[in-house]
């Protein structure tokens, strides 16, 4: 039987895959989403979400992939690795992601200005004649290399009078900063930015709860005492990533040792084990 089930849960809690079910909202995630929104639905053209690893990213992403896929009207693919050795390899991955009428095969000599018509075939046709809102979401942008974000600075340039044809959402961490320093005409094209930061103490227990509650917890106040949850903003400082891992772990041991509780002490013992096993 799963860890999980013993302690009255229909599934495992604290997860580190980037499920939307399990996404908590907080202020600045809430604040994040609608304003990602509010951008896509005007079709202003390019939004960057950076943050730190393991600040919820890519959870982020899940949602609003989500959140389109509930709308007739919106067209969206996704990016999770753009690590490209050339324009043409993006191009191609691109034409793949949005499933464009292009026979890659019969033509592999191809120019790049003939991916590039492809493209701009298929965003006029999507987003003027059917009318849809076409997005584009890249996680891990700062992979992106020089080439590949004027690949895209170029895809914003399809427009009509009143709106971009591509609705473009880059999720990076700090490290893509720099790079769109180098490109001021890409870098201007920005209408939203917004930095995700860590939780706050009484966020980190939010979630907490939330995640139980969603994986069927009927007492979520009962498994983590209020100093665990202040031992595990410690030991996180409010990263996501970081407390869903270590809550894992807690839940597990408890479970191994047959507590009813994770209090304080077991956070702490578990972060120091951690910590042991790093410095053998």
């Amino acid at each position: 039987m799963s860890y999980y089930k013993l302690l009255g849960l229909e599934r495992e809690a604290f997860s580190t895959s980037p499920d939307p079910d399990f996404f908590y909202q907080s202020y600045q995630h809430q604040s994040a989403l609608m304003r990602l929104m509010i951008e896509i639905r005007l079709r202003r053209g390019l939004s960057l979400i950076i943050g730190d690893v393991g600040v919820g990213k890519t959870t982020l992403l899940r949602k609003a992939l989500q959140m389109f896929g509930e709308r007739s009207d919106i067209m969206s693919a996704m990016i999770l690795d753009p690590t490209y050795e050339d324009e043409r390899a993006f191009l191609t991955d691109l034409i793949k992601a949005f499933k464009i009428d292009f026979e890659l095969d019969s033509v592999p000599l191809a120019s790049i200005a003939e991916y590039k018509a492809a493209i701009k075939n298929f965003l006029f046709q999507e987003g003027v004649n059917e009318a849809k809102t076409v997005v584009l979401l890249i996680d891990e942008a700062q992979k992106l290399n020089l080439s590949s974000l004027e690949t895209l600075r170029t895809l914003l340039n399809y427009e009509t009078n009143e709106y971009k044809l591509l609705q473009l959402v880059l999720l990076a961490q700090l490290e893509i900063v720099p790079k769109l320093k180098q490109m001021q005409n890409l870098l201007d094209r920005i209408n939203l930015k917004f930095i995700l930061k860590p939780l706050n103490q009484d966020e980190v227990g939010e979630l907490i709860r939330f995640r139980l509650q969603k994986a069927g917890c009927a007492q979520t106040d009962n498994l983590f005492t209020y100093e665990a949850i202040q031992a595990i903003y410690e030991v996180t400082s409010g990263f996501p990533r970081k407390i869903t891992m270590l809550c894992h772990r807690a839940l597990e041991t408890a479970v191994m040792y047959n507590l009813a509780r994770v209090d304080k002490n077991l956070i702490q013992d578990l972060t120091l084990s951690e910590s042991m096993a790093l410095n053998v």
